[in-house]
């Protein structure tokens, strides 16, 4: 099977090639950004970014646009609802967001299948679609991962002691508010290339899963973003190659990327924690 995915067009495929570059820039920007969103215990407002944003990638369905501008851009009005709001508030708004937004999202999907006719809109939106991606969307997904990266570098000390210990960081001068505001951005951005390699409704499977598994290796935060994005990076290829090679298990017909990466991530995550023990 290996000679076959190397050599027999499965690296030399355009489509193949577009989605490992998605995926590579997902996972790389999803696990340096999950390590923070754990230490925060901030997962669930993960998901109700997700969740919001899949109403983005349904309304870029509606209207024809690319799927990315979609995603972030109603991520971006989630985490713009989410700034500024204590832990307890924060899960209540989270909630809210959550609920709203996969509302929005059957209302969009409806009028793009019936107006559009745009068949397979609820898979591709909630469960990713990596060989469907438009051509071009990886070296976007790429450039969006590298902004994101560079602006979290921008924070990353201000946001490691917020993180760790927020009165700490308000006494030593940190804008606890901006680095959180900012931090949430990097969330729906990181959200957003998530929902294109495996879907918004499986996006946090790739946020949460290899930085969880990560920081079961590694507490040193700087090891622990390698790990998540080295792991990440590992599920996403992982799973391409397994989709590809499922057409031969049974012909005609690939499995879902989404369920070989998540998979995959469930692997990592349960081999690291049997490590520790």
């Amino acid at each position: 099977m290996f000679d076959s995915l190397m050599f027999g067009g499965f690296l030399a495929s355009t489509v193949v090639q577009n989605a490992l570059l998605i995926g590579a820039a997902a996972a790389v920007l999803s696990g340096i950004v999950g390590v923070f969103t754990v230490l925060r215990g901030q997962s669930f407002a993960g998901h109700a970014l997700a969740d919001v944003s899949s109403a983005g990638g349904a309304l870029s369905l509606l209207l024809g646009i690319n799927p990315m501008l979609g995603f972030f851009g109603l991520g971006l009005l989630g985490a713009l609802g989410l700034t500024g709001r204590r832990r307890g508030d924060g899960d209540l708004a989270a909630g809210i967001l959550l609920g709203t937004g996969l509302g929005l999202t059957a209302l969009l999907l409806h009028f793009a299948v019936t107006m559009r006719g745009v068949a397979g809109a609820a898979v591709s939106v909630m469960f990713g679609s990596l060989f469907a991606a438009p051509p071009g969307a990886g070296v976007l997904a790429f450039f969006a991962a590298l902004a994101g990266i560079l602006l979290l570098a921008l924070i990353y000390k201000p946001l490691l002691l917020a993180s760790l210990d927020s009165e700490l960081a308000s006494v030593r001068g940190a804008n606890i508010r901006l680095v959180a505001g900012v931090f949430l951005v990097l969330l729906a951005l990181a959200v957003t290339l998530s929902a294109m390699a495996v879907g918004a409704i499986l996006s946090t499977a790739l946020l949460i899963g290899p930085a969880a598994a990560a920081l079961r290796v590694s507490r040193r935060p700087w090891v622990a973003m390698l790990l998540a994005a080295l792991f990440g990076v590992a599920c996403c290829w992982g799973g391409v190659a397994l989709a590809y090679a499922s057409y031969d298990w049974t012909p005609g017909r690939v499995w879902p990327v989404s369920f070989f990466i998540t998979s995959l991530v469930l692997l990592v995550y349960a081999a690291a924690s049997w490590r520790r023990q």
